[in-house]
């Protein structure tokens, strides 16, 4: 008989905290606060904007939590993902399972005593759709899995917008399309990377089942329409012109990364890899656009 040695409460907490993701939740709020911003014109409210942030935190944290849970035989089989609470035994699937959906329960309810009715029903959306659409659907199906799946990524900014309106408009829906077409660049570079992992779990990821043609084709597809995405939104908010130019050129930057990746390059995972930086450093730089023009038109 084996006896397992009791788990510490340090390591406890760290392990619930891993089933958050909070890395991947970071990116999440760098769209959340700019759809704050350009909802309100101007500063949020202050109560606001931390109840949202708070609460969308703890929504994406549920969500990746439920993905951790039904993941939880595949990411044995990934060297990246290997080291999750679930894999190395920190806690078993049921108390997985309970804090998840505590979690999600205590962000639907900041939600809706702090923000608005709509904001609620789009963070439940956002959980249910990540859980049931994404994870259980999609991805182990269809090479398109981040396509359809990543609009659960893209929830934040709608949330965002009806925290502060309880409504959404023509912008949201702009800032919203950036986000969809800045998904999967950004994660089939990450695929390529760890194209080995995915393959070893059977998971039809577009760099795994596609030829390298292929993959470029479609990240290029993706990175045209984000750029479009992007400046039509800076034209729907009435932005400054200076954050239309600025905005141009962070995009031909992507571009520039994505026309390193070669199909017969000995690099292609390591400038996969830099593709996937920059995905990240252009989302924030976006952001951080968005939140200044705003503030001072």
């Amino acid at each position: 008989m084996t006896i397992t040695a009791p788990v510490g409460a340090r390591a406890l907490v760290r392990g619930y905290l891993d089933l958050m993701k909070l890395r991947v939740v970071e990116l999440l709020l760098v769209s959340t606060l700019p759809a704050l911003v350009l909802a309100s014109h101007g500063l949020p409210p202050v109560g606001i904007t931390i109840a949202t942030l708070i609460g969308g935190t703890l929504a994406a944290g549920s969500a990746n939590a439920y993905n951790m849970v039904i993941e939880s035989d595949i990411d044995r089989l990934m060297a990246r993902t290997s080291k999750r609470p679930l894999v190395t035994g920190v806690m078993k699937n049921g108390e997985a399972l309970i804090f998840a959906t505590v979690v999600g329960v205590i962000s639907l309810l900041i939600f809706w005593y702090f923000t608005t009715p709509l904001a609620t029903l789009l963070s439940f959306i956002a959980i249910a759709y990540y859980g049931l659409v994404y994870t259980m659907a999609l991805k182990r199906r269809t090479a398109q899995n981040i396509v359809w799946g990543g609009i659960a990524g893209c929830m934040p900014v709608f949330i965002g917008w009806a925290a502060i309106t309880n409504s959404l408009s023509w912008s949201a829906v702009a800032f919203f399309m950036v986000i969809f077409f800045w998904t999967p660049p950004h994660f089939w570079a990450l695929a390529i990377k760890y194209r080995d992992d995915y393959a070893a779990a059977g998971i039809p990821m577009l760099p795994v089942v596609a030829t390298k043609a292929r993959v470029r084709t479609e990240m290029w597809f993706h990175t045209i329409a984000m750029i479009i995405s992007s400046v039509m939104l800076i034209e729907l908010a009435h932005l400054p012109v200076w954050s239309l130019l600025v905005t141009i050129a962070l995009g031909l930057v992507f571009a520039y990364q994505l026309l390193q990746l070669q199909e017969n390059s000995e690099s292609y995972g390591k400038v996969a890899g830099k593709i996937f930086q920059w995905s990240i450093t252009y989302l924030s730089l976006f952001s951080i656009v968005l939140v200044v023009a705003q503030l001072v038109s």
